[in-house]
């Protein structure tokens, strides 16, 4: 199968970026983030386009970049929080590599302050964040090859765990 050697999953502030990064270095590929990829089509940050244009715009706007990259893209790949809501967006994860990355609530306010640059979680952020969370976790477990918990570890031993979980070994 073409496309990504790895696809990362999981909430907002979970550290996609940051161990997607890292693990493009270790297997020595190129790394890409479908909401880096949002903002710079759009001119646009992911918030402006909530607040412009609403969630179901932004949704449509967010599978239409996954779709592309997954298709174009052969080396790290980051997804949205949300991107796993689309059931299409799912179906195109299958035989992927696909890693969760998961966190408590309580791990989600130290990185992210919930703050409300998040645009889902403006008003009342633990509460929601945790609805997030309870709507979508079954959804991330169901696209993902691996399941890696962030809580309390670094970036490097999480990239570390993600590698040993798919068994991939550095170029």
């Amino acid at each position: 199968m073409t496309g990504p050697a790895v696809v990362l999953v999981g909430p907002m502030g979970v550290g996609k970026s940051t161990v997607g990064q890292l693990l493009a270095q270790r297997l020595d590929l190129g790394y890409r983030d479908t909401d880096d990829d949002i903002v710079a089509a759009e001119g646009r940050s992911i918030a402006e386009i909530f607040v412009d244009e609403g969630e179901a715009a932004f949704r449509a706007v967010e599978k239409r970049a996954v779709r592309r990259a997954l298709t174009e893209h052969d080396g790290v790949l980051a997804l949205g929080g949300g991107a796993i809501l689309d059931a299409d967006t799912r179906g195109l994860l299958a035989g992927h590599q696909v890693v969760y990355l998961s966190m408590d609530v309580e791990e989600a306010v130290k990185r992210t302050g919930l703050n409300a640059a998040r645009p889902l979680l403006a008003v009342n952020p633990r509460k929601q964040w945790r609805e997030l969370m309870e709507a979508r976790r079954h959804l991330y477990e169901e696209v993902a090859t691996a399941v890696v918990a962030t809580d309390g570890r670094t970036p490097e031993e999480v990239s570390e765990v993600a590698l040993d979980a798919l068994e991939l070994k550095e170029a």
